[in-house]
């Protein structure tokens, strides 16, 4: 009989089992029948006929077993057997049950949505058919590369060199002409912040323009409609045709399939609606959340304009700004496809650039495509790696803990395990059922964790979001999810269950079931479950010596001062289209909402910045003084940050002013370009000398018409980007004096709350431009907050898990005390009548806590220090090895150690010593 037609018939009699047990007994009649009829016709009575075919057939249910053994069904009773005796110990002990309950789902649910949040950040692919085919498109330059400027990502990569994930479009029409080693290539742009109005409502939204191609490389159908095809994206602004993300259909449309058809205003451009993506696809930047419009790339002219000096966008032969990926070709190795494209990308820069002679050309690497961009991946991929490992000690802490009860329980159940041992049972037949057990209660735990991981999968993600926003990353609850608790879940049962199992079957026949057995292994027991507790507390202190680092690091960075006064700001984004506002319409549009916002009531000043500070945004340019060398003729690059600002920023932002004067509204109009320098700055470039008055230009020398700025003051330094760099060289120019500024960010100190002055603000910036949002209204506090979120996390997750393992830990320490008490009950009887004194007692079992603690801890601590450098980079103001977080953990647990042993040594103190003597 082959494997198929036994697990046919397995199953067969599984389902049908009540039939199976009625022919077993009618066949085992009809044999019992016919040989006592054989007998009766031989001339013996009846009911000796009977006696006989019983002895001579043999036991009725040894055959039974024997043929339910031979269709597989023994092994599934007993299995039954064990889950009902199982549960009726289970049930038998309401407290210990519900204490490993609760242990277990606690962990568990931890691991589950700590990794459902891991699986989505870390490993989730694009929701397209056989992402695992994506390519992305990149280069990698150095310092003399012809590559020059970009629009978009670029990263240092080891060993020296730049990576850009962006091409110029020229380029990449040339390389997809010429392209035979990939599927069709397709390009896209992240990421585009627009202002959309609807039905005459105006909202910033979030764009993605892609190339006519891309649903069909991609192989997406929209939910709704049509999706962009080759013909929108042909002729440059011709395309004005757009599809939505569900999100954005269902926020702005109500999911009504009318969306469809719907002509909405994008950066003043008509766009019509075309089609409704599906929910799984979020386009090619990201797994985590979708842009709320996809639009062809054609259509880039009205939806941004140029940048800089560029030129057109898809014309421009030197900004490098679209991004670029395709599908693998079947039978062509990515060695292969590779260095055919880098042929084709040398060719395509000799074609459409001009490459000096000492410009090297760029190396494309084809890199995994299938997470897209995958820049949350990137940032957070260390810190989930963290908080994985820290839910993993707090599961194993949770596994030791209950091993630890289990271990104490087995010594109660010796004589149970003897006289089943001592009526026949195998010792792998105790095996099976204590691990029965175990895995029991772990199912139940599981069970609860995953309900746990499911409630909390909302929440996780919505700690990384900043107070402005409400669009948080989709935590799916998918098979992976499942599975991954499923296999936690058994691999738990089986950890904390197999000492307490491969213990019950050693037990001794004849000791154990003697009255004093049970002090024949009550030292190996105690010093098992001693090695517990210490391992539980060496665990425990690794987990809050790390929760103390984060902790610390979050106390210092709130404690850094800004250099400003970061109280009674409101801080909002203006995006002005290009379009609509060319330069310098821009900046004049700028000057009037500044003016118009300073006449609202209870609005004390009024400025804008393009660079808000303490951000994490940057602005950095060339820094050359007039009469010092060039910064090409010297060792190190001169450069400094730059920000270009309102007449009040100074004052507004409450930032000092050491030396010189601030801007005033005069200076608008000067021909010069002043500009106000801070400390750092001062003391980089002009050291021991007196900067009022000196000039610098941002230009190199080559280039023609060099704009000079004057030095007018010196501000004290501030926080520029974000909280942990020090105040770097930095310079703020006027944006009255620009040709151009773009979208801003506007900052108005008020004593108003920000829900009581908003509308007003809206009114006035509606009035001069009813499609103006007010994009990302938040506080300076609240921005702040943002560059810090995820020290804030990893502070918060990290103490809470510091909190569950101590409270683990206690439990483990307080049952194994109290189980050494409950042991050495007689020995304490006896050293109270021979006149110790009850505080003694009370000292000797503290104390054992006390060693035990100790040691637990010290292997927590060197553990702490072996693995605290992989943390050094997500610290600030302190290192690894920071004295005060060891020291205090080592208090802590050294504590909480003889807080747990405190009730075992008061009723070890309270025992009287003629109920002990007679204890056993």
């Amino acid at each position: 009989m082959n494997l198929l037609t036994r697990l046919r018939s397995w199953l067969k009699w599984m389902v049908k089992r009540e039939r199976l047990e009625t022919d077993l007994d009618a066949e085992v009649r009809f044999h019992l029948d016919s040989y006592a009829a054989d007998l009766v016709r031989s001339g013996v009575p009846q009911a000796e006929a009977m006696r006989r075919a019983r002895i001579e057939f043999g036991g009725i249910e040894s055959h039974k077993d024997a043929v339910r053994a031979s269709m597989g069904l023994r092994w599934w009773d007993d299995l039954w057997n064990d889950l009902q005796y199982g549960a009726r110990v289970l049930r038998k002990s309401p407290g210990f049950t519900s204490i490993a309950v609760v242990s277990l789902a606690l962990a568990i649910g931890a691991n589950t949505s700590i990794f459902s949040l891991a699986n989505q950040v870390l490993y989730a692919r694009l929701g397209v058919s056989h992402p695992e085919q994506l390519r992305l498109l990149t280069v990698v330059t150095n310092g003399h590369s012809a590559v020059h400027s970009s629009w978009g990502s670029v990263a240092p990569v080891a060993g020296g060199g730049r990576r850009v994930e962006q091409f110029t479009y020229p380029i990449y029409q040339q390389l997809r002409r010429e392209n035979h080693a990939l599927d069709d290539i397709f390009g896209f742009k992240e990421s585009i912040q627009a202002n959309a109005t609807i039905e005459g409502s105006a909202q910033a939204v979030r764009l993605e323009l892609i190339s006519g191609n891309l649903y069909e490389q991609m192989g997406v159908r929209p939910a709704l409609g049509r999706p962009i095809l080759p013909s929108d994206d042909q002729t440059p602004g011709a395309g004005a045709v757009a599809t939505i993300s569900e999100g954005f259909w269902e926020r702005a449309f109500g999911k009504s399939p009318d969306a469809v058809g719907k002509v909405i205003t994008v950066n003043m451009t008509p766009v019509t609606v075309i089609g409704v993506n599906p929910r799984a696809f979020t386009g090619a930047m990201s797994v985590q959340s979708s842009p709320d419009i996809f639009m062809p790339l054609s259509m880039i002219p009205l939806v941004k304009g140029e940048l800089g000096q560029s030129g057109p966008l898809l014309s421009s032969p030197n900004l490098w700004w679209v991004q670029l990926m395709a599908r693998e070709k079947p039978g062509v190795s990515l060695e292969q496809a590779q260095a055919a494209l880098n042929v084709a990308l040398s060719a395509a820069i000799h074609a459409t650039m001009t490459v000096a002679k000492d410009e090297t050309m760029p190396r494309l690497e084809l890199e995994d495509g299938s997470r897209g961009l995958n820049f949350v991946g990137q940032q957070f991929a260390q810190p989930m790696y963290v908080l994985m490992a820290a839910v993993g000690f707090v599961l194993l802490i949770a596994c030791a803990n209950i091993a630890n009860l289990m271990l104490a329980r087995s010594s109660a159940r010796q004589r149970e395990m003897s006289v089943r041992l001592a009526l026949g049972a195998g010792r792998g037949r105790i095996l099976r059922q204590v691990l029965t057990e175990s895995l029991m209660l772990a199912a139940i735990g599981g069970a609860v964790g995953l309900l746990l991981g499911y409630l909390a999968r909302t929440a996780l993600p919505k700690l990384f979001l900043n107070a402005w926003e409400s669009d948080s990353i989709q935590v799916p609850f998918d098979w992976k999810v499942f599975s991954f608790t499923a296999g936690v879940t058994l691999a738990t049962g089986v950890l904390f269950g197999i000492a307490p199992a491969w213990s019950a079957t050693r037990a001794e026949i004849g000791t154990a079931i003697k009255d004093g057995g049970k002090a024949a292994t009550k030292q190996r027991k105690g010093w098992s479950g001693r090695t517990i507790v210490s391992f539980q507390i060496a665990l425990s202190t690794l987990l809050v010596v790390g929760a103390s680092l984060f902790l610390r690091t979050l106390i210092n960075l709130n404690a850094v001062d800004v250099g400003f006064r970061a109280d009674g700001l409101l801080l909002f984004d203006v995006n002005p289209p290009s379009k609509q506002y060319p330069a310098p319409k821009d900046v004049a549009l700028h000057a009037r909402i500044e003016q118009a916002l300073r006449e609202v009531p209870g609005v004390e000043g009024v400025t804008l910045t393009d660079i808000p500070l303490v951000a994490d945004s940057q602005g950095q340019s060339g820094f050359n003084v007039e009469g010092a060398p060039e910064a090409k003729e010297r060792e190190a690059g001169a450069s400094a940050m730059v920000a270009t600002v309102g007449q009040d920023f100074l004052s507004v932002m409450g930032i000092p002013m050491v030396t010189g004067r601030s801007f005033t509204a005069q200076d608008a109009e000067s021909p010069q370009r002043l500009s106000i320098i801070n400390q750092a700055l001062e003391r980089k470039y002009f050291p021991n000398q007196n900067p009022i008055g000196r000039r610098f230009t941002m230009d190199n020398a080559t280039t023609k018409n060099r704009r000079w700025f004057e030095i007018i003051g010196v501000s004290a330094d501030t926080r520029y980007s974000n909280l942990q760099e020090e105040p770097p060289p930095l310079h703020f120019d006027l944006y009255r004096q620009s040709k151009e500024i773009g979208g801003v960010t506007y900052i108005v100190r008020t004593r108003l709350k920000p829900e009581a002055i908003v509308p007003s603000l809206q009114a006035v910036v509606r009035d001069i431009d009813r499609d103006l949002p007010l994009m990302d209204v938040r506080t300076q506090q609240q921005q702040i907050d943002a560059t810090i979120v995820q020290q804030r996390v990893f502070a918060s997750l990290t103490a809470a898990f510091g909190i569950l393992a101590l409270a683990l830990a206690c439990v483990g320490i307080y049952g194994i005390m109290a189980y050494t008490v409950s042991q050495r009950t007689n020995e304490i009887g006896i050293r109270l009548a021979l006149g110790a004194e009850r505080r003694q007692v009370r000292g000797m079992v503290l104390k054992e806590a006390g060693w035990l603690a100790a040691a637990g801890v010290v292997v927590g601590v060197a553990a702490a220090l072996g693995l605290g450098r992989l943390l050094k980079s997500m610290l600030y103001g302190l290192q690894p090895s920071d004295p005060a977080s060891l020291a205090g953990a080592a208090v802590l647990l050294l504590g909480v150690a003889l807080l747990a042993g405190w009730i075992p040594a008061m009723r070890a103190s309270r025992v009287e010593p003629m109920e002990a003597l007679r204890h056993e």
